[in-house]
């Protein structure tokens, strides 16, 4: 009777040693987006706008990062279910919390913004399980999507390019563009509806944009 050998020992971060170059810069773009958040969070407290400006700069930079990764892993054919889901996660932070701390840090703290930021950031989410879901299904057994369902959470960058210009403009804070309304308890600066129309076209089924 034979002794099964051993199970070989397990290294020490094995699973780091897993990655692929592709990860490497997916959580490139997972760095940006915390970043991100650490600076909006740091210029509510300095009210320094270069601070501001410094985490709206991370979002392009992150969104580098996410074409990168996806070109590297086809070039390198190292597609995964693992790198698929990191890409996921990485654009939450990034694309979704990131920059509604942003609109936050820039004024847009009312109750009803509040509420916005939220809706915006839980569309993310709910768009990105359900590209992971459905990407097999899209692809048609092509190697990728030809097309994606709603608008994809990096167009959020738009986003963060507008709270960018309002901050240059001087229309942060108390002096918000657009102003506030009151509407009940609650305050609502209008600025934050550009959250609330981002993340509903995100979680459309009906708008289908081409995949490049």
């Amino acid at each position: 009777m034979t002794t099964p050998s051993p199970a070989p020992a397990r290294k020490h971060f094995s699973m780091i040693r897993g990655f692929h170059l592709a990860d490497v810069f997916t959580l490139g773009n997972a760095a940006c987006g915390v970043g991100g958040v650490f600076l909006a969070m740091a210029y509510m407290a300095s009210q320094s706008l270069a601070q501001f400006y410094w985490a709206a700069a991370l979002a392009p930079a992150a969104f580098i990062f996410d074409v990168f990764d996806g070109r590297i892993a086809r070039w390198r054919q190292t597609h995964s279910a693992l790198g698929r889901e990191l890409d996921s996660l990485a654009d939450v932070i990034s694309f979704g919390v990131a920059p509604a701390a942003l609109g936050f840090a820039a004024g847009l703290n009312g109750g009803w913004d509040c509420i916005l930021l939220i809706y915006f950031v839980c569309c993310g989410v709910s768009r990105l399980a359900r590209y992971n879901v459905t990407a097999e299904a899209l692809s048609e057994g092509a190697d990728k999507v030809k097309y994606f369902e709603g608008t994809p959470i990096p167009t959020s960058v738009v986003l963060v390019g507008v709270l960018a210009y309002v901050a240059s403009q001087g229309h942060i804070g108390s002096a918000v563009w657009g102003g506030a309304w009151a509407i009940g308890p609650w305050l609502l600066h209008p600025l934050a509806l550009l959250f609330g129309l981002s993340g509903t076209l995100m979680i459309s089924k009906t708008l289908r944009i081409p995949k490049i």
